[in-house]
């Protein structure tokens, strides 16, 4: 090999060492994985940002609408309040005749085969008119009673037919339901009657005389309830502290306070003194709040946590799609006497138990009703004289006629709701506001 073929090999060696560089220091163009992960981070980045950006704009515009819904809801729930006392005070609530009907006192106990029973028994009656409209369009619908049988295979739906109480709508409301619409809010009123229920007050009373009647009242309105005995036991530890906190009393009088005033003296007066001045002092009472205000502190203390009306609110899983619980039978308002023709038998016997012989008062009452509501004691004695000493007994926890209402208005506008539930007094002397809870 000669001198000049071993120049030209040398020169060709540098040369694929300048073009081939180290491993080492070779350029990204050569790492295609490593740009695939960073595309893939920044993607994932900016679909966070992206999701991020969306949910908090989705959210600021759901709570918009929120509080415009509420803001709707509230000024419809608050005109439902005005027209419902305005109305209120026209409304004359009397029980009516239903002599041919199921009575609505004993429904609760019923479980869903039971209470199906009852209604299908009742349709199928001959020569039946019922009073009930909801019971006039199912035959307007389906002809004839004889032809309401219903076949095996069908599903009998007891929601459709409802038992009238004692005012026509079913028990407790005192007339039906009104809905009417406020904008794009739709208003529902309610009004119920208080009187019809077991007043939870009766288990807080103060007098110690009557410790074992109230007991066996409230153990008796309890076990119908379906209550077991672990739930009776935190109704009365419940109680307990509500008895401690303040006692409930049958005629709560009103708060007065004793001031001492300055008063002129006449001529007379001055002339005896001895020191001739025209003036002194003289202790005075002033009535600082009246009777309600007992009623109204016992409303808030029954609708408070020291309450669990969440355990009394439990649907009975018995009753079925009735959805009926211990909580729609109590009095939380502060109403003191129930309505012996308003009231469902376990109530009635709750009350009855303060002078004995309650069961049998009670079914008395209860057949007696149906066809002519009770107008006076005396008429009650008269209906039911062999009993006449323990009515003179519980005299004082009964009445004839229902006083103490409440009122619920609930109103939606879209996904917001806004309701308020008024306990009021109404008789002769006017309407009378004893609390108010919104919700």
């Amino acid at each position: 090999m000669t001198s000049r073929q071993n120049s030209n090999n040398a020169v060709a060696r540098t040369t694929a060492k300048a073009i081939v560089p180290p491993t080492g220091d070779r350029p990204a163009t050569f790492r295609p994985g490593a740009v695939l992960l960073i595309t893939v981070v920044l993607l994932v980045i900016l679909s966070t940002i992206g999701y991020t950006v969306t949910c908090k704009v989705m959210s600021r515009s759901h709570r918009d609408r929120y509080l415009i819904d509420y803001q709707l809801a509230k000024y419809a729930c608050d005109s439902g309040v005005k027209y419902a006392l305005a109305k209120v005070q026209d409304f004359s609530f009397a029980p009516i005749s239903r002599p041919n009907e199921p009575d609505f006192s004993d429904l609760f106990a019923m479980d869903g085969e039971q209470y199906e029973q009852l209604l299908a028994e009742w349709e199928l009656l001959p020569d039946q008119e019922s009073q009930n409209s909801g019971f006039d369009d199912i035959y307007a619908q389906k002809g004839s009673p004889n032809d309401l049988q219903v076949a095996e295979e069908e599903v009998f739906d007891i929601n459709s037919i409802v038992v009238r109480g004692p005012y026509g709508p079913a028990w407790p409301l005192v007339t039906e339901s009104l809905e009417f619409e406020v904008g794009p809010a739709k208003v529902k009123i309610e009004i119920e009657d208080e009187n019809a229920k077991y007043p939870l007050g009766w288990a807080v009373l103060a007098d110690k005389k009557i410790k074992r009647e109230i007991s066996v009242g409230l153990e008796s309105f309890c076990e119908w309830m379906g209550m077991d005995g672990t739930d009776i036991d935190d109704l009365k530890a419940d109680l307990k502290e509500v008895a401690e906190l303040k006692k409930f009393s049958l005629n709560f009088k009103p708060i007065m306070k004793r001031e001492t005033v300055r008063r002129k003296l006449n001529r007379r007066s001055r002339g005896r003194s001895r020191r001739g001045r025209g003036a002194r002092n003289v202790t005075v009472k002033k009535t600082v709040a009246a009777a309600s205000v007992h009623t109204a502190d016992f409303a808030r203390i029954f609708h408070s946590a020291l309450i669990d009306t969440e355990a009394l609110a439990r649907p009975n899983s018995a009753t079925g799609g009735r959805k009926e619980s211990s909580l729609k039978y109590m009095g939380m308002w502060g109403s003191d006497k129930i309505n012996i023709n308003t009231a469902p038998r376990h109530v009635l016997e709750a009350a009855f138990a303060f002078g004995g012989d309650r069961v049998e008062i009670a079914e008395r009452i209860i057949q007696r009703r149906r066809e002519t509501p009770f107008t006076n004691i005396g008429e009650l004695r008269k209906e039911l004289f062999e009993y006449s000493d323990s009515i003179k007994k519980c005299e004082k926890y009964i009445t004839m006629k229902s006083t103490f209402f409440t009122i619920k208005v609930t109103a939606r506008s879209g996904i917001a709701k806004a309701s308020v539930i008024i306990g009021l007094i109404k008789d002769d002397k006017g309407i009378q506001r004893v609390a108010v809870l919104s919700g």
